[in-house]
């Protein structure tokens, strides 16, 4: 087996099919990514994710599940969790007889909301969301819109420090999003190649600020899809001086780095030409990204798009144009659970579960 596991990819429905298994066994592929359409309800959930985990036990299973309108899984008991930007709200409006009061208010809510996201989460068997949005909220951007706590790094900074640790109180690791920031673009890189202008000392000092007060905190970070011309013409998803000058080298984060999703069309045009997502990838990995995901793509043509790329990566590897880096592998595996998944009728007779519920805004 190679001792690096780079690749995240989806799975077709509720459960697997022969062809998803033999995908997940690939020794190139490191995690399964989770959408709505993998959802039933809990009990499906809890045997699609053992499923995945017979195949291989070291195998991460990953979703977006932010909470307001990123929520994968929303029915049979899920709490719905607020946007991000409720937290910012209540830091800023909550009524206070002391100065502070209504941001330690906020924080200890953020706390309950990553607590309650990451156990229940954990109790069906997923091991990680990709959360908390650290991007700024200028109002320019509706794919981030509420996403975001807030406009302030400052305040951004705190309440996803919050809502991580009560992540971790879940036994669940983090993952920080959109490096360095994606509030300012106004594109949606899921559609188009979203362009941030400003200089790079703007974008250091605001929107990237968050990532180095936290780089002791992070577990995993996923760069944004945007173009910066005054820093570098490619995304900072495929660029070395973003990936490693800066955050590595720059904020010092040891953490494991995610190529967002590189079926995106922000992730279909480097230098000016189409790619493949094979060439996507290759250029992904050698900028900096430990593992690179390609969702949405099992159900395309029978699951082509995804047998293209571990066979193109395989291709690379053979031929010598991709080395498996060790070290990379070893971040995925740290973000794997350590601790024993809670079991879903004792977490929701948990008096700290419950106590959380009512944290909420």
């Amino acid at each position: 087996m190679t001792l690096h596991a780079p690749l995240v990819i989806d799975v077709a429905g509720t459960r697997l099919t022969d062809a998803d298994r033999a995908r997940l066994s690939h020794p190139l592929v490191g995690g399964a990514i989770l959408f709505a359409r993998n959802w039933r309800d809990r009990a499906q959930l809890q045997r699609l994710c053992a499923q995945i985990k017979r195949v291989r036990r070291d195998l991460l299973i990953a979703v977006d599940h932010e909470g307001g309108r990123v929520q994968r899984f929303r029915t049979d008991g899920f709490t719905h969790l607020p946007p991000m930007r409720d937290f910012g709200r209540l830091w800023r409006e909550a009524p206070e007889t002391r100065p502070g009061e209504a941001a330690l208010a906020a924080c200890n809510a953020a706390t309950a909301a990553g607590y309650v996201l990451g156990a229940e989460l954990r109790a069906c068997g997923v091991d990680l969301s990709f959360a908390p949005v650290l991007d700024l909220d200028y109002g320019r951007s509706e794919v981030i819109g509420d996403r975001a706590f807030d406009g302030d790094a400052r305040v951004v900074t705190a309440l996803a420090q919050a809502l991580m640790h009560g992540l971790r109180l879940a036994g669940m690791a983090n993952c920080g999003k959109h490096f360095p920031g994606h509030g300012w673009a106004e594109a949606d890189s899921h559609v188009d190649l979203p362009v941030d202008d400003r200089p790079q000392e703007a974008i250091l000092t605001d929107d990237a600020a968050p990532y180095g007060w936290l780089s002791a905190s992070l577990a995993a970070v996923m760069p944004a899809h945007v173009v910066y011309p005054q820093v570098d013409a490619r995304p900072a998803g495929f660029s070395r001086r973003w990936l490693r000058d800066i955050l590595r080298e720059g904020l010092g984060f040891t953490g494991a780095v995610f190529s967002d999703d590189l079926s995106m069309a922000g992730a279909r045009v480097l230098d000016g030409r189409d790619v493949t997502p094979t060439e996507a990838a290759l250029a992904a990995l050698e900028a900096g990204c430990d593992l690179v995901l390609l969702c949405n793509q099992s159900t395309v043509d029978g699951g082509e798009p995804i047998d293209d790329l571990i066979e193109g990566l395989s291709r690379a590897l053979i031929e010598g144009r991709w080395v498996p880096d060790e070290t990379a592998d070893a971040r995925r595996r740290a973000l794997l659970p350590t601790a024993p998944a809670p079991d879903w009728d004792a977490l929701m007779a948990d008096p700290r579960y419950q106590h959380a519920l009512e944290l909420l805004p």
